[in-house]
């Protein structure tokens, strides 16, 4: 069951804001999905699959989050966008698990992919001030749809340095396995924030 607080009613200020950083969020998970997606394909690198599959969620759970705070909301609109970003964050999860263990079962080799290392970095630096952001007008609001979708953000970071990570340990040393094994390391993040979610931590109402 997910706890959702009390609803803060936000001032037009606040509002304006949070649809900004949303849009501002759409529109950078759309490109990074593409970019990070079509360099996984071309490099058959799971770690990368595995950061576009978190970038096409981060992009539906903003989607989800700009709903919710349209101008007619309500507190069910509240409650309904908190179970549908919980649920993409363990969607999340299990993208991440799957990816993986097909290139460790053999079934897909990576190979070294310096673009999809500049996608990486360049998430590394825009990302972490979205997540930021959205954790503080989530604590303004009391909103827990926004308070996950601000750890999906910081996931999205997460993995973007673990990836870049990967991808460095497997072009300049050649491990094989290293690109698979990276891209499960970030796994026990996104199932304690579907966690926490869950138990109402996003509202502090537990």
């Amino acid at each position: 069951m997910i706890c959702v607080a009390t609803i803060q009613i936000p001032s037009q200020y606040t509002l304006s804001l949070i649809r900004r950083i949303q849009i501002v969020t759409i529109t950078w998970m759309s490109i990074e999905a593409v970019l990070s997606l079509w360099s996984a394909w071309k490099a058959r690198s799971t770690v990368l699959a595995a950061f576009g599959g978190d970038s096409a969620i981060e992009l539906l759970s903003a989607i989800i989050v700009l709903w919710r705070f349209r101008d007619d909301s309500s507190e069910e609109d509240e409650r309904r966008a908190a179970r549908m970003t919980v649920s993409v964050l363990i969607a999340l999860g299990a993208c991440v698990v799957w990816v993986s263990s097909i290139s460790l079962l053999g079934y897909s080799e990576p190979k070294p992919s310096y673009f999809g290392m500049v996608v990486l970095l360049a998430a590394l630096l825009i990302i972490p001030l979205l997540a930021r952001e959205k954790r503080r007008l989530s604590a303004i609001t009391g909103s827990a749809a926004l308070r996950a979708d601000s750890a999906q953000s910081g996931l999205c970071a997460y993995l973007s340095l673990i990836a870049l990570l990967g991808l460095g340990v497997r072009s300049v040393w050649h491990v094989k396995w290293a690109d698979p094994i990276a891209a499960l390391t970030v796994t026990p993040f996104i199932l304690f924030e579907a966690r926490e979610a869950l138990k109402g931590k996003a509202c502090r109402c537990c």
